[in-house]
Parts: C-alpha cells; structure tokens; sequence
C-alpha cells in the first residue's frame, strides 16, 4: 500500500500512527465524531481503554449510530469490567460479541468509521486500552474506500464473515458467567502496573491502592478570586462496576431490598456512594463512629451537591440530604418517631456491616423505615451464631464476590498463610454462650513462652507493618511489652481509658494509624477495633493471636492486609491455631465458602490447592492436620447435633422456636445435613419433632395425629416451584382469622397484597407468561390462581382442598380446627417458612 493524504470530509492528514509522536486516540475521537456507523474488531478490552472512549462512544449511540464490537475471550485478556462499562453506558445500542472459535488466538485489531459517502478503516497493533491508544509504541495505518477500495473492501468482508460465522453475543448471562470464571492473567498485572505508573507520575494523588477503591483526590480551591473547584472525581472501578450494574438492572424489576456481599477490601461505600446518585434523601447506618466518618467523607467525594449530616449520641441532625446515623442511636425507639424522621423521609437506605442487622436495633430502623431501597452491605453474611442474614433481604444478593474471587480477579493482593501450632490447652478455659472466658483466656496466653513464639515467628517474615489481633486489653498491653523488649517498635490501641501503668505502652488509634503508615510503628496490638472500618493498604503482615471460630471475624481480620498497595505483592498471615472449639474450621475459612462445607462423609480433609485463591500460599503445622482429624472425628453424630441445635436456639431466643426460627437461625452444617435425610428433616412435622423431644404445649399434644395435623404436614411438604401457592394459604389464614372458604376476591386481595413485594413480583416479572404482571387486575391474578396453585392444590391434596364453580374450599373436617388459635399459629408459620425457604432456594439455583 502506499502513502497518501486523505482529502475531503475527513480532518486527518496522516496516514501513519506510530506512537513515538502521535497516538490513535485522537484519531479515533475525531472518526467517531463523524461516523454514520462504528464497528471494532480488536483482540481484547481493557477498562482504562473503554472509559478513555465511552463518552464519544455514548454521544454516538445517542445520535442513532449503530456499534458493533468483536473480541476475543482467549486467554482472558479481556476484562469483564470493560465489557460491563459498554453495556452499561450503550446497552442494546451495543452489538457485543466474543469470537467464538476455542482455543485459537485472535489478535486483528482494526477500527471501521462509516461516513455518508465512504468509509475508512485503522489497521494495526493497538488494541482497545488506554496505554495502547494514548502512550505506547503502536503502529496503525489507515486506508479508505476512495483511495483504495479493495483493501477497504476485503478488511470489511473479512471482518463481516467473522461477525456472522464466527462469534457469540455477549448478552447479560454470558457476561456474568465469563466475569465469574475470570482470572486475572499476568499480562494484564503488567499492563496495569505500566498505567499505574504512568497515572502516579502525573498525578501524585491517584496512587493505585487509592483508586482501587473507588476514590479519588478531593481539593477546591477556596483561595482562588473566582473560586473553581479543582477536584477528581472519583470512578466505579472494579468490583463496583459490576455491582452498579446488577443494582440497576435489580431495580428495574422493582425490588425494593438487595444485599451486596463483598470481600473487605473492594470499596463497598463508594459503591453505596455511587448507586445512590438516582436518590435524594439517604440514609447511612453504622455500628461504629469511625465507620460514619469514613463513609461521609466517601460520600462527599461522590455526593459533593448533597448536604451531609450525622445523627448519633451527640448531634441530632434530621434536615442535611445525608444522614450518617449511629444504629445505637437511631435504633431506640424514642428516635424512630415523626418528631425525628417520617417512615417515607429517606429514598435510600444503606446498612453497613449488614452481618450486625439482626440485632434489635438494626431490626427496628428496618422496620420503621419505607424507603424506595434499601441496600445491605457486608464482606461475610454468614455469623457464629448462625442467625441468618441473607433473610432480612428476602436472599436477593444483588451482587456477591468472596474472598477468593476477588483476590483472583486482582482487586486484593494474596496472602501467605502460615497455620503455626500453639499449645496452650483451650480445654482449661470455660466456653459460655459460644465464648471463651477472655480473662482465663488471657492468663494462659500472656507467658513468655507463648510471646517467645509469636515473636520468632514475627522475626522470620522482616515485617515493615503488622497488626495483631489480641484476646483482650490486657493481653495487647502485655505483647506490646514483649515486642518492645525485643527492640520492636510496637504500641497497644486499646479502647477506653488508660491507667499510670498501661498508658506507656499506649497510643490514640488515629495517631498509631499514622506511625504505622509512615514507619514509626512496626506493630499494633489491639482487640476488635480494626476488624471494621480500617484502611492501610500498607499493612504487610497480620498476627492473629487469639482464637478466631467466627467466619466473619477471621476474614475481617484477614481483610485488613488484603488492600492493594504499590509495592505490595502479598501479605503474609499468622494464626497461631490450639485446640479451641471449631479450629477445624479455619482452613475452609482461607477459601472464603461457606462453613455447611466444612466436613463430608469421608470425614475431615483440607481443601484442594484449587480451592484457595490464585497465587496464595496455605501451610500448616503437622500438628495442626492431627488436631483438625481428631476435632472431626470427636463430632457427634447429626442427630444428637439435631437436638443441640434446638436448645441453643431456645437459649437464644429466650423461647420455644418455631419452624421460620428454626429454619433461620439453625447451623449451615446441620441443615445441609438433614434436608436429604427424610428421617432427620424436622422441617417435614415439626410439630411431631416438637412431640418426640416432649416440647409439646397441651393445646398442640391434642392436635398429634388429628386431620389438622395431617393438613399442616401436607402444607409443610407440598412442592414449590414458585410461591403461587403461599397467596392462596395466605387467603384462607385472612390475617389470623381463618375462612374454610376463599372466593375469587379473597384471592385477588391477597395475590395482589403478596406481589407487591418487590421479593415476590421478581418471580412473575422474570417468567414471560407473567411478565405482564406489574398491570395486572382481578382478572388476571385469578386466572393465575385457578390454573396454577387452585388446580395443583385440589389436584395433589385433594384430601384437603375442593374447587367449587365460585369457591375454593378447604375440607369441612377442617372446620373444626380454623378457629383453634395453636393450629392458626402453626398454620401461619409453615407460610412464613416456606416462603423463606423458596428466597433461599431461588438464590442457590441463581448461583453459577
């Protein structure tokens, strides 16, 4: 081909694009400009390129230009995020495809511009990233339609018949299936590093670590005589682009609650902070002050025109667009009143830590408040207590990215475990309430010969920046007095007040913060007041000191050393493991599944090397692998377990569960035991199970063995597939005051009553046959309900149900039992369970 100049409509004068003085990005900015039609082909796309383009690209797509884009899945190259920033910005404007042929490398990168009278096309190297268009050595070439026609030509058809023959669309199922299974490749940590640099060279504020999380430098110039903001903006980036997107498209079917569950570490404020931008008035609750703080700033960084204001044990405010609330304040109930909020005032409510929500005051501001969303965030929703989170949002988890995935998609840095044998004997320490004694705990562990341990161990590892997790003050007190004796530069941060004797070895949390950070301090030992609401990327090692049987906490803690820092290509962890209750558990924990898991029928074994996180390292002492057989092996079996669940589930509770209690707050081992096990599932006759362990009430003893109970049992195991029927049985319990007949008001009424939630409409919104259903009236509800659940109910339980011309009947042997208020409860009850049961479910089969 030769060299020529381009005349006519196009602005461009060169037909070479080398990189060492120009860059395609100009180019391409111009071309879109003008073009009637865009297509890309390019071998892989990088978020730091689409963002550089999605703007141009968005103004095309709004003047009526068509957008097609083929590349490749080879290797995994392409990042999901980048994919997901196009969809989301073009949508169907977008024809999206991956090239389809396995196995085989496809490295074309060509850029067609359609214009009204020709077309032009850039062949060459550069992919679609920001490096490769704004400052790498890339040569492209650029030729026409009037000046060579055939070479257009042939780079057209060429790129036609791949489109048509050899490619697949990228639709929203696609996209979430190949963002779950990506792992980040090693080419795309150098090309990020390269960007890093080059972004950190030109602005010193935007460190990696920093925009990792979705933040940004935040400065307006107030000295200025016409004052100008001089502010960058902070950027989903990672994680939080994929999780705006499920939100948006979550919203779209009406839901009016979600749950997000990300590992510590991926900015889940700043992605509260971004998905709030559709809502005016919000409201962000926390357990922890400094936790509010944090969260402010974030949101005044991304919020910046919405006035901003707290609500806790010192300041009232209730007029600010923002309020930051302190759930131990906002929660009393003298607070939860229209002298202070309206149950309407707030659009958007976010609750952080969402783990902590099932205490009563979390519950009461769920309770009190309507927002038109509400959104929980937590990194670890399963608790040692077993109480269930993923209940308080109906189990729709809008978006979820453990431990593992996050670490393999390059959003944490991995760590280096070290399982280290620790022979202090937990069997001498009282365990209450699922508790050690912390003081008897404390005194078996604050010896030299245990301090000895942990520091040898330290030593080996040439930490810059620990933190240890201690049992309780005094224990921090102690090993900072080891370490320092050592030569380590180490403080305790412990909370409330210091006497003459610890206050040496003390420091404020914000000014050992700062000495950690800047290398004053080596190590800070302190108790839970890091588990949460932490930010020190630099962090390098974490020391756990005490036993850690709680999910949440162990990967709380392991959290604080997972933030990405530049320099930093690991952490490395110390867990100093004995024989406290649950120890076994601690190497399923590193693979961030959930606990159900923990033991099969083979008995104990340690997870396969694939099951933790790319480029991590797991070793345990060999005591360890011994300890964790014989803790296996000393379990008791299922059915006396059965029985123990149900008493610490009483004690909990402070009275007799019932089956939703039950099916709640039971272990995730437990249940994922006897839901097979026919014999074992109390769910299928609770009130037999309640008989046979002699928990019976007088009043029920005389329902064992009667039609109702037969009727109950029926409803307890009647199958499922959607919640058609729970409005049908919700109908005859008619709000406690139960019909033995139901007419075709009574089941609009309560059809239209139990899809109104957003939790239950999803499943008609999702079905094309209901698809409909947000117009729906009488007409509709009850066809559904005569071909679906009326006909299948009479049809599988006839014994139970009759279907008259204008009636649905229950069975007149029934009627002795509707106004029985023991039989009502149960009856109300298995509802209320079943009806937790199909969330749960519906979420396990939405899982990949």
């Amino acid at each position: 081909m030769g060299t020529y100049r381009i005349t006519g409509a196009s602005a461009f004068n060169r037909n070479c694009v080398t990189g060492a003085h120009d860059h395609l990005y100009e180019y391409l900015k111009e071309a879109i400009a003008g073009a009637t039609a865009i297509d890309m082909n390019v071998s892989f796309l990088m978020a730091s390129g689409v963002r550089l383009m999605l703007d141009d690209l968005k103004a095309a797509t709004d003047s009526g230009v068509p957008i097609r884009i083929l590349c490749a899945d080879y290797l995994n190259i392409t990042q999901p995020e980048a994919l997901y920033l196009l969809r989301d910005a073009l949508g169907d404007r977008l024809d999206l495809r991956f090239y389809n042929v396995p196995n085989q490398s496809f490295h074309a990168k060509a850029y067609f511009f359609r214009y009204p009278d020709y077309e032009e096309v850039f062949v060459g190297s550069s992919n679609l990233s920001k490096s490769a268009l704004t400052t790498g050595i890339e040569w492209n070439y650029r030729i026409n339609s009037r000046e060579q026609p055939a070479d257009c030509a042939f780079f057209r058809q060429t790129f036609e018949s791949l489109l048509a023959n050899h490619s697949r669309i990228i639709d929203d199922t696609a996209l979430k299936k190949y963002s779950k299974q990506w792992i980040r490749p090693k080419i795309i940590q150098q090309i990020e590093e390269i960007e890093e640099e080059r972004l950190a060279a030109s602005d010193p504020a935007e460190t990696p670590d920093r925009v990792a999380q979705g933040q940004a430098a935040f400065t307006v110039d107030t000295e200025a005589e016409t004052p100008a903001p001089l502010i960058s903006f902070p950027q989903p980036s990672g994680a939080q682009i994929e999780a705006l997107y499920a939100l948006k498209h979550f919203r779209q079917e009406n839901m009016d609650k979600g749950l997000i569950v990300a590992a510590t570490g991926i900015g889940k404020t700043f992605l509260a902070a971004f998905d709030s931008k559709a809502f005016k008035r919000i409201l962000f609750v926390a357990h922890r002050d400094e936790i509010l703080t944090q969260a402010e700033h974030s949101f005044q960084c991304v919020r910046y025109e919405l006035s901003t204001g707290r609500f806790d044990g010192i300041r009232k405010d209730t007029d600010p667009d923002i309020i930051f609330a302190s759930v131990q304040t906002l929660g009393n109930p003298a607070c939860l009143n229209a002298d202070f909020f309206a149950p309407d005032t707030f659009d958007y409510i976010i609750i952080d830590e969402f783990h902590h929500a099932v205490s009563d005051y979390y519950q009461n501001i769920i309770d009190y408040f309507r927002p038109k969303f509400l959104l929980g965030l937590t990194a670890t929703p399963e608790r040692l207590d077993n109480q269930d989170v993923f209940a308080l949002c109906d189990y729709n988890v809008v978006y979820e990215v453990r431990l593992k995935e996050a670490i393999n998609r390059g959003w944490l840095v991995p760590f280096r475990y070290y399982g280290i044998y620790d022979d202090m004997d937990y069997a001498q320490v009282d365990f209450r309430n699922g508790r050690y004694d912390d003081d008897q705990l404390e005194k078996l562990a604050s010896v030299s010969r245990r301090g000895n341990l942990i520091f040898q161990n330290y030593s080996k590892y040439r930490s810059r920046r620990a933190l240890g997790f201690c049992i309780n003050r005094r224990h921090a007190l102690y090993m900072t007095d080891y370490f320092r004796n050592q030569g380590i530069n180490c403080c305790a941060v412990i909370s409330g007040p210091t006497d003459g004797d610890s206050q040496p070895l003390c420091m404020p949390r914000d000014a050992a913060i700062k000495a950690l950070k800047t290398g004053a301090l080596q190590v800070i030992f302190s108790v839970d007041m890091f588990n949460e609401g932490l930010d020190i990327p630099e962090l390098d090692m974490v020391l756990f000191l005490r036993p850690t049987q709680s999910p949440t906490v162990f990967l709380q803690q392991l959290g604080r050393g997972l933030r990405k820092s530049r320099g930093k290509n690991h952490v490395n962890v110390l867990d100093f493991i004995g024989n406290y209750r649950k120890a076994n558990l601690v190497p399923l924990f590193l693979t961030s599944l959930p606990p159900a898991g923990a033991s099969g029928p083979r008995g104990f074994r340690l997870p396969a090397e694939d099951d933790y996180p790319e480029d991590c390292i797991v070793d345990f002492d060999f005591r360890l692998i011994d300890l964790f057989r014989k803790m296996e092996q000393d379990q008791k079996k299922i059915s006396d377990r059965v029985s123990d669940e149900f008493y610490r589930i009483r004690a909990a509770l402070g009275r007799r569960p019932l089956r939703l209690d039950m099916y709640v707050h039971l272990d995730a081992a437990v249940y994922a035991q006897i839901r097979s096990r026919k014999a074992l599932n109390f769910f299928r006759d609770y009130l037999g199970f309640l008989d046979e362990t002699g928990q019976t009430t007088p009043e029920e003893k005389e329902l064992i063995g009667t039609a109702g109970h037969a009727f109950l049992r029926t409803i307890e195991n009647t199958a499922m597939s959607k919640t058609y029927k729970m409005p049908v049985l919700l109908a005859f319990y008619n709000e406690g005051s139960m019909k033995l007949a139901v007419t075709e008001d009574d089941l609009y009424r309560s059809f239209k009553t139990f899809y109104e939630k957003g939790s239950n409409r999803v499943d008609l919104l999702r079905d094309k046959s209901t698809a409909a259903a947000s117009n729906w009236g009488k007409r509709e509800y009850v066809s559904l309900a005569n071909r679906n659940p009326v006909h299948f109910l009479a049809q599988s339980a006839g014994e139970f149900f009759i279907k008259t011309e204008d009636r649905f009947c229950l069975a007149p042997e029934l009627a002795a039992f509707i106004t029985n208020p023991v039989f009502v409860r149960h009856f109300k009850d298995i509802i209320d369970y079943r009806t937790k049961r199909f969330y749960r479910e519906r979420l396990e089969k939405l899982e990949p």
